[in-house]
């Protein structure tokens, strides 16, 4: 292996250990000092008694989508559907929960009606400090990555984690770890998984200053009847360093980002690790309905299967435009305009329209003790 490639995978491993030992001590800090907006996000359930109950969720979204740009012609398509939710769950007590149900995608035009449905079917344990999930359960606000590493579209055909997810938070941030796999190896079915972790750390609560970190993996072995077939493996990882003027001024939310990018690659049978790296920064406005997001990155091409295309390029600029139409007590219907800059495309556009609704959780049995 070149030289190169092999202080890049040592850099990469060092930079995981040092992760997680971040991690590890993130977790063991200030357990009874946990902020009641953090605790708040552990909390998918209500929080009044709920032993031997059984509540109802309903939820999804609306969305039309066009994605029709110059830069990335293969790519090019119109994504527009609706996801609808419907789950009910058994509690045993305010920490552990049974959750089943499914969450079907219609695609405008599209026949059959139901051209995707995902089951729903977790395990739940909901602590002070604490959310561990197992079975297939929703991705969405648990893992949100930077679009450069997990696209943001994965939520229209990809809504479930089918794994388990492991979360601590405190005050001075959260610490996520989950695995997803994608594919059950069959002999016409590749093995192919997903694993990774996250962490928000604020070393002065309280204060803009904070640091995130993004870490993924990814396994692409072949099916049972095609040993031969190649076997791929990919990451990445960001680190950023982030201030958060949000509630302090003018803007209801005001957050700046920068840091470096790295992934690699490699077909175990044809090459080894082959890497880029590059420097990303974003920022975040938003006042009343109005909210505008841009993220720009400088470095070298990037090929992660789940990542959003346009960091295949040297350099990018993204300027998402958004105002939220109407604000509902459950729902929440946005316009939003984005503007694609890259080399040789300076003009390409993505308008879109989504509304999400979502009534949470609300219980409709409960039952005696059996004590």
């Amino acid at each position: 292996m070149h030289i190169k490639y092999i202080f890049m995978i040592k850099k990469l491993y060092l930079i995981v250990i040092v992760s997680f030992i971040t991690i590890s001590a993130t977790f063991a800090q200030a357990q009874q000092n946990t902020t009641t907006a953090d605790t708040a996000k552990l909390k998918p359930f209500p929080n009044a008694n709920m032993n031997n109950t059984i509540d109802i969720h309903f939820n999804g979204f609306a969305f039309l989508d066009d994605h029709e740009y110059d830069a990335l012609i293969p790519l090019r398509k119109t994504i527009s559907g609706t996801r609808t939710e419907i789950d009910m769950g058994y509690n045993v007590d305010t920490a552990n929960h049974f959750v089943v149900g499914v969450n079907p995608l219609h695609e405008f035009g599209g026949v059959p009606f139901y051209v995707q449905v995902n089951p729903v079917a977790y395990y739940s344990y909901t602590g002070k400090h604490w959310l561990y999930n197992m079975g297939e359960f929703p991705r969405n606000d648990l893992l949100q990555y930077p679009r450069a590493l997990i696209n943001d579209s994965v939520q229209y055909y990809r809504p479930n984690v089918e794994g388990a997810l492991l979360r601590n938070t405190n005050k001075f941030g959260y610490a996520t770890a989950w695995i997803d796999w994608i594919s059950r190896q069959t002999p016409t079915q590749r093995n192919e998984f997903m694993a990774g972790e996250m962490f928000k750390f604020a070393p002065n609560p309280g204060h803009a200053f904070y640091v995130m970190h993004y870490l993924l993996f990814m396994h692409d072995a072949g099916t049972k009847s095609d040993t031969a077939a190649p076997i791929r493996d990919q990451g990445g990882y960001q680190v950023r360093l982030g201030l958060d003027y949000s509630h302090r001024g003018y803007f209801d939310s005001l957050k700046f980002e920068g840091g470096y990018m790295f992934t690699e690659y490699r077909v175990r049978s044809m090459y080894s690790w082959r890497t880029s790296d590059g420097l990303v920064a974003s920022v975040y406005m938003s006042r009343k309905r109005f909210s505008i997001f841009d993220e720009f990155y400088k470095g070298q091409a990037n090929y992660l299967t789940f990542g959003d295309p346009f960091y295949s390029k040297t350099i990018y600029n993204r300027l998402d435009v958004m105002y939220a139409a109407f604000i509902g007590k459950h729902l929440k219907g946005q316009f939003f305009m984005s503007f694609h800059q890259s080399p040789s495309h300076l003009t390409d556009t993505e308008p879109g329209f989504r509304v999400v609704y979502d009534i949470g959780r609300k219980v409709i049995a409960r039952f005696k003790d059996d004590n």
